[in-house]
C-alpha cells in the first residue's frame, strides 16, 4: 500500500535549479498535464515534473528523426542513466539537471522506477514499428507507456491513510493510464498514419471497414469511421469509470490534480464523440477557460463525491 509520505527537509539550491529545468520543460511541452500538477503542494509539483521531464526524454527519443539503431542506443543509455538514479549514484552537482531532479524525488517518495523501464520497454515498441491485433494486445504497450506512468504518479501522490481499498489504488492507476492512452491514440489518429503508425488494433479496424487506414481528411470509402469512433469512447469511457476510483483514495490535492488531468482527457472524448470525424481534420484540442474549469471542479473535490456515492451505492 502507498502512503502519503512525511515533510521534507528543504531542498539545496542545486536540486530546487534541477527541478526549475523540469517544471521549464514541462510547462512548455505539456499543457494538459502543467494544468493538473500545479493544484499540488510544491514537493509533489517538482516530484511529478522531474517524472515528465525524464518521459519526456523518453517519448522525444522514439519520436525523433534519428535512425532507428541510433534511437534504440540512446534508449539504452536512458536506461543505463536510470539505473544509475535507481542506485543513489546521481550527485546533486551532476550536468544533467533532469537526473539531479528525478534523483532527488525518487529519494523523497516511493516511486517505482521500475515503471520508467517499462516506459521505455514501450517506445522501444514504437521504434520496431508493431502494430496490435487485438484490444489485449494494444493494452500491453498502453500499459507500458501510460499505465505506468499512472503508478509512477501514485508514487508521489501517496494514498490517504485509512482508506478504504488503498491496495487497489495502483491497479486504479494503471487503468486510469489506459484511459488517457486510448483518448490520445484517438485524438493522435491521423497524425499517427502520417508518421507511419496505427494503434488502433486491427480487429476492431477490419470490423468497421477502416483497414485502408487514415491517410487524408475523410474516412476510408464505405467505411464506418463514426462506428469505430464510437466503440473505442465506450471502451475509453469504461476505463475512466474504473480508474476514477482511485479519487477517493488520494488527498485533496492529489484527487484534485488526477480530476484536472482526467478530467481534461474526459472532455476531449466527449468532443471526439460529438464529431468523431473531426481527428481527421486536425488536433482537438480544449480552449483554455475550459481547462481552467475542469481545474476548479477538480479542486472542489465534486469528481471525487461523485465517486464515492457511486461505490457506496454499488457496496449497499
Amino acid at each position: 500500500m502507498i502512503r502519503t509520505v512525511e515533510p521534507q527537509p528543504p531542498a539545496s539550491a542545486p536540486v530546487l535549479a534541477a527541478y526549475s529545468y523540469c517544471e521549464a520543460v514541462t510547462g512548455q511541452q505539456a499543457r494538459n498535464f502543467a494544468y493538473g500538477i500545479r493544484l499540488l503542494p510544491a514537493p509533489k509539483r517538482r516530484a511529478m515534473s522531474a517524472l515528465y521531464a525524464f518521459s519526456r526524454r523518453v517519448d522525444d527519443i522514439g519520436d525523433g528523426p534519428l535512425a532507428n539503431d541510433v534511437k534504440v542506443t540512446r534508449l539504452e543509455d536512458t536506461r543505463a542513466l536510470l539505473t544509475r538514479i535507481r542506485d543513489g549514484a546521481v550527485d546533486e552537482d551532476d550536468t544533467d539537471p533532469v537526473a539531479v531532479a528525478l534523483a532527488h524525488a525518487a529519494a523523497h517518495f516511493p516511486i517505482p522506477l521500475g515503471g520508467l523501464d517499462e516506459l521505455i520497454d514501450g517506445v522501444q515498441m514504437d521504434v520496431r514499428g508493431e502494430t496490435y491485433e487485438t484490444w489485449d494486445d494494444l493494452k500491453v504497450y498502453c500499459r507500458c507507456v501510460a499505465g505506468a506512468i499512472g503508478r509512477l504518479s501514485l508514487g508521489v501522490f501517496g494514498t490517504e491513510r485509512g482508506a478504504r481499498g488503498a491496495e487497489r489504488a495502483p491497479e486504479y492507476a494503471d487503468t486510469l493510464g489506459l484511459a488517457l492512452q486510448l483518448t490520445n491514440i484517438l485524438r493522435d489518429v491521423r497524425e499517427d498514419a502520417e508518421g507511419g503508425r496505427t494503434y488502433l488494433p486491427a480487429d476492431d479496424l477490419a470490423k468497421f471497414g477502416c483497414s485502408a487506414g487514415f491517410d487524408g481528411p475523410t474516412p476510408p470509402e464505405g467505411s464506418d469511421f463514426a462506428g469505430l469512433v464510437h466503440f473505442e469512447v465506450r471502451r475509453a469511457r469504461a476505463l475512466f469509470a474504473e480508474g476514477y476510483r482511485l479519487l477517493p483514495l488520494l488527498d485533496r490535492r492529489s484527487g484534485a490534480c488526477v480530476a484536472a488531468m482526467a478530467g481534461i482527457y474526459r472532455r476531449l472524448l466527449d468532443r471526439i464523440e460529438r464529431d468523431p470525424e473531426a481527428v481527421l481534420r486536425g488536433r482537438v484540442s480544449l480552449p483554455g477557460r475550459e481547462k481552467a474549469y475542469v481545474a476548479v471542479r477538480g479542486l472542489s473535490g465534486l469528481d471525487t463525491r461523485h465517486v464515492t456515492r457511486r461505490t457506496v451505492r454499488r457496496r449497499a
